[in-house]
């Protein structure tokens, strides 16, 4: 079984070395896993929270894409997007307000916070509060449980939006009699969860104490560097690694090896100013050969646009069948069908035309079946089995699950079931999307209808 691991920037600034520690390099190495189906996105909802600058979140989307994919991000295994281009995600957002309790909201730390620098400096508590940064955590729930993510790559500070995603998930569920949603953890790596920047405080945009990746080159990344806030020993004096921002940010680069011995170069007196040019070479050498691919999209615009615009349809494939079931447990079907459903028995009897598999062999001596609705349409085709138990098995689960507990992601022609991360069935291809859409909604009855005999 795969684990669904999401994570995202937010589109209001240029990429740092922090971003890239904390959050793009891990996320790289955990796509290349065969046991990760690995989500990335770009923030540029959130990023209206913190900005109302258009050029700067229009260059920042595109410089944090070209950043990916130069850190070595390969499209053909993630799903790779734009928030924005996920119309499913402000859609979700306003269900999950719909269930999201005021006072978990009040206590949410950023909103705290700008309450709290309000009421020290004497204004009223919530000027210059926006309501996007009130429902911030409500719009990552929408992000994360859009996709039914595993875990989501967080620092520290942002483990309490995850522990409220978890529960806007859970209270929709409960609500609703349903696991619609899939309840994330937070992943934290320890060790690098948090680099500091040139203060020594956490590197942030917030506190304009970061150390850029790519822009400017190697001489501002060394500039940078150089900048770097150390204590007044002088060379030949021992330093504290342990207190020394440059010791931490070094360890995020370097082998154990390099580590231990840059430890004890500074134990041994090393100069500062021989430490920071130490510091500035071992990250160039990761660096450099990321700047020239990152060099080479940005120069390249319509190429990363192509690449989006294929994730947002990997996504959407997903969380359009998500949406589609909320909408059907809100009561916000369409009349032709909500007169279906009305028209309908409210319970199955033995008399009644049901869905049904049909069991057959291929010509490889393979088993195979199919789902037929009650009257006669074919819905679905399962991949093949060596043994015809693993296909028995695989029908007496469907029988039980109902839609909400299978995956359906939409192709552009036809859908796919997927359980556990596996894709294990397919639909016939349709002449169009709304022939598709429609069918769609005839396999999620009969997934349901199965699941309220069974």
């Amino acid at each position: 079984m795969q684990t669904r691991v999401l994570t995202g920037i937010t589109t209001t600034g240029t990429p740092h070395l922090g971003n890239y520690v904390g959050a793009i390099r891990p996320a790289v190495e955990a796509s290349r896993r065969a046991d990760v189906d690995a989500f990335y996105f770009m923030a540029d909802y959130h990023a209206l929270i913190k900005s109302d600058d258009a050029a700067r979140i229009e260059r920042s989307r595109l410089e944090i894409a070209a950043t990916w994919l130069a850190a070595g991000l390969d499209p053909q295994r993630v799903t790779f997007y734009r928030q924005s281009d996920i119309p499913e995600i402000p859609e979700l957002t306003w269900f999950l307000t719909c269930v999201a309790a005021k006072g978990m909201l009040n206590r949410a730390h950023a909103y705290k916070a700008a309450v709290d620098r309000n009421t020290e400096t004497g204004e009223d508590a919530d000027a210059g509060i926006t309501a996007g940064l009130y429902m911030y955590p409500v719009l990552m729930a929408a992000d994360i449980l859009a996709f039914d993510a595993h875990k989501v790559p967080v620092g520290r500070d942002q483990i309490q939006h995850i522990e409220m995603a978890r529960d806007l998930g859970q209270r929709f569920n409960h609500i609703h009699g349903r696991e619609f949603f899939v309840l994330p953890e937070a992943l934290i790596e320890e060790q690098v969860a948090t680099l500091p920047g040139l203060d020594g405080r956490k590197m942030s945009k917030s506190y304009d104490n970061t150390i850029p990746l790519f822009a400017g080159g190697k001489k501002q990344l060394r500039e940078a560097i150089m900048r770097i806030v150390t204590d007044s020993r002088l060379p030949g004096e021992p330093k504290d690694p342990d207190s020394s921002a440059l010791f931490t940010i070094f360890r995020a680069f370097a082998s154990e090896a390099e580590t231990a011995a840059f430890h004890q170069a500074l134990l041994d007196g090393l100069g500062w100013g021989d430490a920071k040019q130490v510091l500035y070479e071992r990250i160039e050498t990761d660096v450099a050969p990321m700047r020239e691919r990152y060099e080479v999209f940005m120069a390249d615009p319509a190429a990363i646009e192509t690449i989006l615009q294929q994730g947002a349809q990997k996504a959407r494939a997903i969380a359009t069948p998500k949406i589609a079931a909320l909408r059907d447990a809100l009561g916000l079907r369409s009349a032709s069908t909500s007169a279906a459903i009305t028209a309908s028995p409210k319970t199955v009897t033995k008399q009644d035309k049901m869905p049904r598999f049909a069991s057959f062999r291929d010509a490889d001596g393979n088993f195979r079946f199919r789902l037929f609705s009650a009257e006669g349409e074919e819905l679905l085709l399962s991949i093949s089995f060596a043994d015809p138990k693993a296909a028995g098995a695989l029908q007496k689960r469907l029988k039980t699950l109902g839609a909400a507990g299978t995956v359906l992601q939409i192709q552009p022609q036809g859908m796919t079931l997927e359980l556990d991360g596996e894709q294990v069935a397919s639909t016939p291809d349709y002449r169009d999307e709304q022939s598709r859409d429609e069918a769609l909604l005839r396999l999620r009855e009969a997934l349901d209808r199965l699941a309220a005999q069974d």
